[in-house]
């Protein structure tokens, strides 16, 4: 067995790991298969609507809990949202 024979296993693991690397890059980057959104797509702004009134100001409070919170009644915070039932249900 000459030693030329085993370089071609020496050189088969720099390379079969660049080829790895670079077929993983492109899977998960798909660079072949991007396009630039900021370029090719519309974005139309619209100014923001709606208005903020001022409510209450407390300052200095130790107090652990807000008054008329409904943190317990779970039932009145959260409602269920009816829906027409899917066609073909019976």
């Amino acid at each position: 067995m000459s030693d030329d024979s085993g370089l071609w296993l020496l050189l088969a693991g720099p390379a079969s790991a660049t080829a790895l690397y670079w077929a993983l890059y492109r899977y998960y980057r798909n660079t072949d298969k991007s396009h630039a959104f900021e370029h090719e797509t519309d974005v139309a702004a619209k100014p923001v609507t709606g208005s903020d009134q001022k409510v209450d100001e407390i300052k200095g409070t130790r107090e652990t809990r807000i008054r008329g919170d409904n943190l317990r009644a779970y039932r009145t915070r959260v409602k269920r949202t009816r829906s027409d039932p899917p066609s073909g249900a019976g």
